[in-house]
């Protein structure tokens, strides 16, 4: 009899399940380009239309781009933002859409969330958690929201919430959220990577589901924007923090995702402004993505899926499509050729070897014997001839005495010019080749090898670029960067029998100092406890300090670490504090 009355509850609860299947449209916005992302957000309906399903969630500001920093300044840019929308709305007949967008009410702007349905504008939520840290700006830009959105859809009880509001574990909406029980808790996002943000983002999204005992739907954006990389990685959450699907990360996924529920609850006492009824069939199609796997990346599958995404995107973006770079035979520009014929293809790569006479022969052996290996086009062009012009018209100026910091810039300078009167000559965007590690203590030729459009490995520290160079032999059919570059002891080449490790600490060292002290915020005193010498965090972080400046100046280059130079980490130029040590 126990039995029987346990098969019976069993059946009447599989009876009374309600299921609805939610599409998460991760895409690749282009900032300010309102008709292309226009349509491809409404390819995104469509496809969804076309699978029988009739709800739809989008990424966090998809109609505009994010961040548009200043942009949402200029009252036109929100308002064709705002004019999107009303397109977006009209291809929604039949369906529900949720799109995230800026919208301006009176003086004030909002990073804003539309609830689209039947090709009407029903619902706005304004995000009210807006973040102030790292790379974010957004009190600059938005003013707050101060009400939450909570509509029913097919019986089922959502609210729509927006990036930071669910990364505040003890935030109004975090509590409202709790109160209001909700069933399904959608959530627009704009994420930026580095690497390991998607353990932290699987972390948060976890502790919310459980603490809300709701599903969480979480769609991000993916894509490149400037320095940042959006990495995609949207998923749904049970309310025991499962993982119930995810997306692709690095690239453009339409990810369906079933949610099974008991029979609706009444929530009498929490009304909804809103009430939507769904439309969906039963069946799905193939080609629809519903609950895959995680996608399980390394940090130098992520770091590598990255560098790539980031570069194409800029170069492309910024309307390029092919790119020139100095190939001096070393390990950082063999590295950006590698990631740049993987990311545009080795017909749209130029490398240009600039030797002196300080060059080896094995440097330049290695440097063509590197551009042969990856299928791109050589140039060589010796700096001899332009280098002695320099130092004869210099000489009356410089007076007596040996040549000295001067003499090895002055080559730099000159490759730079030679890559700059090239990008004129033929409308191609120069790459730079420096790694994080030389940008941090300045080991670098402002106007030389810092001349450029884009810096591709600018946040990757050098220990990290032999990882990746590693990683690239592993993984591409045949090597694809000469081993002998691998094997080399790195060298700038500009004066003879040169090493990187006459002017710097070991990059083992160095790399951690940075990490503490750039990344970190780490006080030398604390640095000095990782059990380093007093000398070489002393000499590392004057270094650091004193080449601000430089930095400054650099072309943009892709974000993979927690803070990079330029967006994250902003500093005086002008400025006499000194980091000292306790004693």
């Amino acid at each position: 009899m126990r039995l029987y009355l346990k098969v019976r509850l069993y059946l009447k609860e599989i009876r009374e399940m309600k299921t609805i299947r939610i599409a998460l449209a991760q895409i690749n916005p282009v900032m300010g380009d309102f008709q292309g992302n226009i349509r491809k957000v409404i390819a995104q309906v469509e496809a969804v239309k076309a699978a029988g399903l009739d709800f739809v969630v989008f990424p966090e500001m998809v109609l505009c781009g994010y961040p548009p920093e200043d942009l949402l300044h200029r009252q036109g840019f929100v308002a064709e933002t705002e004019a999107a929308l009303d397109q977006v709305a009209y291809s929604t007949k039949h369906m529900t859409a949720v799109v995230g967008y800026a919208y301006q009410q009176e003086d004030k702007v909002y990073n804003a969330a539309a609830l689209l349905h039947d090709a009407e504008n029903v619902a706005v939520y304004n995000k009210i958690e807006l973040p102030n840290y790292g790379v974010f700006d957004e009190k600059r830009y938005f003013s707050p929201g101060t009400k939450p959105l909570i509509f029913v859809y097919a019986g089922v009880r959502m609210a729509v919430t927006i990036c930071e509001d669910i990364w505040i574990e003890e935030g109004q909406v975090q509590y409202f959220l709790r109160e209001q029980q909700v069933d399904v808790i959608l959530n627009l996002s704009a994420s930026p990577f580095h690497a390991g943000k998607i353990e932290q983002r699987i972390q948060r999204l976890t502790q919310t589901a459980k603490k809300t005992k709701a599903y969480v739907c979480y769609v991000n954006l993916v894509g490149g924007q400037d320095e940042l990389v959006f990495d995609g990685g949207s998923m749904a959450l049970t309310p025991t923090g499962e993982i119930l699907a995810a997306g692709a990360r690095f690239q453009e996924t339409l990810l369906v995702t079933e949610i099974q529920l008991a029979a609706p609850k009444t929530h009498s006492q929490f009304p909804a402004a809103v009430v939507i009824s769904s439309e969906s069939k039963s069946e799905l199609p193939e080609k629809i993505v519903c609950n895959p796997k995680l996608p399980q990346l390394s940090r130098l599958e992520e770091v590598y899926a990255a560098l790539i995404m980031g570069t194409r995107d800029y170069v492309h973006k910024n309307g390029f499509s092919k790119v020139v770079l100095g190939l001096s035979g070393g390990i950082d520009s063999a590295l950006v050729a590698a990631l740049a014929v993987t990311a545009l293809g080795a017909e749209n790569v130029i490398a240009v070897t600039m030797p002196s006479e300080i060059s080896s022969a094995e440097t330049r052996a290695d440097a063509e014997l590197q551009a042969k290996q990856l299928g791109i086009r050589f140039m060589t062009i010796p700096i001899n001839p332009m280098l002695a012009a320099f130092v004869e018209s210099l000489q009356d100026a410089f007076g007596p005495g040996e040549p000295g910091i001067e003499h090895e810039n002055l080559q730099a300078r000159i490759r730079g010019n030679i890559l700059m009167a090239l990008s004129n000559r033929f409308g191609w965007l120069v790459l730079t080749t420096g790694n994080k590690s030389e940008t941090a203590v300045g080991y670098c030729t402002l106007y030389g090898d810092m001349a450029g459009g884009f810096a591709v490995i600018k946040d990757v520290p050098k220990t990290l670029v032999y990882a990746l160079a590693d990683f690239i032999n592993a993984k591409a059919p045949g090597k694809r960067i000469v081993q002998s570059i691998i094997d080399r002891p790195p060298t700038a080449e500009l004066r003879p029998n040169q090493k990187d490790q006459d002017s710097l600490p070991p990059y083992a060292q160095l790399d951690e100092i940075i990490k503490a002290y750039v990344e970190e915020d780490r006080d030398p005193s604390e640095i000095k406890k990782m059990g380093f010498a007093l000398e070489i965090i002393s000499q590392s972080v004057r270094l650091v300090d004193r080449s601000e400046y430089k930095r400054r100046q650099a072309p943009p280059g892709v974000k993979i670490t927690p803070k990079a130079f330029g967006r994250d980490r902003r500093l005086p130029l002008t400025n006499r504090y000194q980091s000292g040590f306790s004693k």
